[in-house]
C-alpha cells in the first residue's frame, strides 16, 4: 500500500476550476422548461447532460484534500485544545469571524476542521465589556444559554452531531467545540445559525457566515468498501464501509432481520488497528433506508496511525434467540438454575397468590422470555402469561448481579411445568471482519 504522501503528490496534480459553483448554477439555471416538441425535448436533454457532466467533471477533478502536518490527535485532544494550537499542525482552516450581541457578548468562528466524516468547528463566547466569564446563567451552565442550531450553504443543510465546552484556560471566556455532517465541497460560503436563552424565555437566533475553503478539508486515512457479511440469530449484520478521517473513523453498516423488523440491540462492533483496539464513541441509526433495512453508524475515535497495516471489525454481541425445546420443570424451584443451550435460566419461587401462580424468573440483563408463547402446564392445561413485571436486580453477592421478573399465571392448579418457544439474550458472536486496505 502506497504512503499517503505517495497518494498526495499524485492527487495534486489535479486542477479544479475556481468557478466550478459558478458554473453548476448557470448550467442548471439554463436549462430550458420541457415542451412537448421532440426538439424542445432535446434541448432540454442537452442541457440536463450537460449540467449532469459537470457536476460529474467537477467531482472527479476536484484536489486533493489537505495533509495534516503533524502528529494525529485523538477524539479527546481535538476538543480540548485550541483551534490555534490545531492550526499549528495543520488542521483545519482559520475563520476568526464574530457577531457582538446587544449586550456587548462576542460570538466567534475560530476555525473549522472539515474531513469526510464532519465538520467541526471551534467557537468562543467573550462576555460583555466589564463582565467577568462565570460559567452560569443564572444558575446553570453556559453552554444552556448559548446553542448551536444549523450549517447551511449552496448543497449544505448539515445536521448537528453535537458539541462539547466550557471554560478557557485563563477562565476569561466560554470555548466549545461543535460537530455537523459533512459540507458540500461545492460550498464557498457556509452559515452557522447560534442561540440564545434570553431571561424572558425567548429564543434569539444570531446567523454567523464565513467563506469556506474546501480545499483545507483534511484528507482521510482511509477510505474502504466493506461489504460483508455476518450471519446471526433471526438475521444479518451486513458491514458496508469505513472511512478513517483525521478526526474520527466511522463505519456504516445496515441489518436483515428475519422479520424485517429493527432488532431488539444494536451490534457491539470493536475496531481493531494493528492488533490494537479504537476506542468506541457512539452508534446512531440514521433516518433513510437506502437499502430497505435499518442503517447504522457506528464512530471510533481517530487511527492510531496513518499507516495502518491491518484494520478488523470484530462483531462482539448483538441479538440472540435460544429455542428452548422441552418444558422447564416447576418441581423444584428455589434459586435453582437451569441450562437452556449456553444460558442459565434461574427459577426463583412459584408462589400462590388471589389470582393465581405468581413465578419469579432470573438471568442476565436483557434476557428475555418470548412473551407471546410463555405459559405453563396446570391441571392438564396450558395457561399463558397474564402479566409481566419490570425487571429488578438480584444482588448474588458474588460481584455478579442477575435481574428478574415475576410472571403471573391465573390458574388454581399449582404449575408443574414451564413452556415457551425461546427467549432473547446478548449474544457473543465474537466474529471477525478483515477491513480491505486497497489504495484509496
Amino acid at each position: 500500500m502506497r504512503t499517503i504522501e505517495e497518494r498526495l503528490q499524485k492527487h495534486q496534480q489535479i486542477k479544479t476550476p475556481s468557478e466550478l459553483e459558478g458554473r453548476l448554477r448557470k448550467a442548471l439555471e439554463q436549462a430550458p422548461v420541457r415542451r412537448k416538441s421532440r426538439a424542445g425535448r432535446a434541448r432540454s436533454w442537452v442541457a440536463t447532460a450537460a449540467a449532469a457532466m459537470l457536476l460529474t467533471v467537477g467531482v472527479y477533478q476536484y484536489p486533493a484534500l489537505a495533509y495534516y502536518g503533524g502528529k494525529l490527535f485523538s477524539q479527546t485532544e481535538l476538543n480540548t485544545m485550541a483551534f490555534s494550537e490545531l492550526a499549528d499542525h495543520g488542521y483545519g482552516q482559520s475563520v476568526n469571524k464574530s457577531k457582538t450581541l446587544g449586550d456587548g457578548t462576542v460570538i466567534t468562528i475560530n476555525g473549522v476542521i472539515a474531513d469526510d466524516n464532519a465538520l467541526t468547528m471551534y467557537y468562543s463566547i467573550d462576555p460583555a465589556s466589564g463582565s467577568i466569564y462565570t460559567g452560569d446563567f443564572p444558575d446553570g451552565n453556559y453552554s444552556l444559554r448559548y446553542g448551536v442550531d444549523k450549517l447551511e450553504g449552496f448543497m449544505t443543510d448539515s445536521d448537528p452531531l453535537g458539541g462539547s465546552g466550557g471554560g478557557s484556560k485563563d477562565s476569561s471566556r466560554f470555548e466549545g467545540v461543535y460537530k455537523f455532517e459533512p459540507a458540500s465541497p461545492f460550498s464557498r460560503t457556509l452559515t452557522v445559525t447560534f442561540s440564545e436563552l434570553l431571561e424572558n424565555g425567548k429564543v434569539a437566533h444570531y446567523p454567523i457566515s464565513f467563506k469556506y475553503d474546501p480545499n483545507l478539508a483534511m484528507k482521510s486515512l482511509l477510505v474502504a468498501d466493506i461489504d460483508q457479511a455476518v450471519p446471526v440469530d433471526q438475521g444479518t449484520v451486513y458491514y458496508d464501509t469505513i472511512t478513517a478521517s483525521p478526526t474520527s473513523t466511522i463505519v456504516k453498516g445496515h441489518y436483515k432481520m428475519d422479520n424485517g423488523e429493527n432488532p431488539r440491540f444494536s451490534a457491539v462492533t470493536k475496531l481493531y488497528v494493528n492488533g490494537t483496539e479504537v476506542d468506541f464513541r457512539s452508534m446512531r441509526g440514521t433516518n433513510s433506508s437506502k437499502k430497505g433495512a435499518p442503517e447504522f453508524i457506528i464512530e471510533y475515535d481517530v487511527l492510531p496511525t496513518d499507516k495502518p497495516q491491518s484494520v478488523e471489525l470484530v462483531l462482539d454481541n448483538f441479538s440472540g434467540y435460544q429455542n428452548v425445546e422441552e418444558p422447564i420443570s416447576l418441581a423444584l424451584p428455589s434459586d435453582r438454575s437451569v441450562l437452556v443451550g449456553e444460558e442459565k435460566l434461574w427459577i426463583r419461587s412459584v408462589t400462590r397468590t388471589a389470582n393465581g401462580y405468581d413465578i419469579v424468573i432470573a438471568g442476565k440483563q436483557f434476557t428475555m422470555l418470548d412473551k407471546d408463547t410463555l405459559a405453563v402446564q396446570a391441571g392438564g392445561a396450558a395457561v399463558p402469561v397474564s402479566s409481566i413485571s419490570d425487571s429488578r436486580p438480584w444482588d448474588l453477592k458474588n460481584g455478579n448481579i442477575l435481574w428478574e421478573r415475576t410472571y403471573s399465571f391465573q390458574t388454581t392448579e399449582k404449575p408443574e411445568f414451564l413452556m415457551m418457544d425461546g427467549f432473547h439474550y446478548i449474544k457473543f458472536y465474537r466474529q471477525t471482519v478483515p477491513v480491505p486496505l486497497g489504495d484509496k
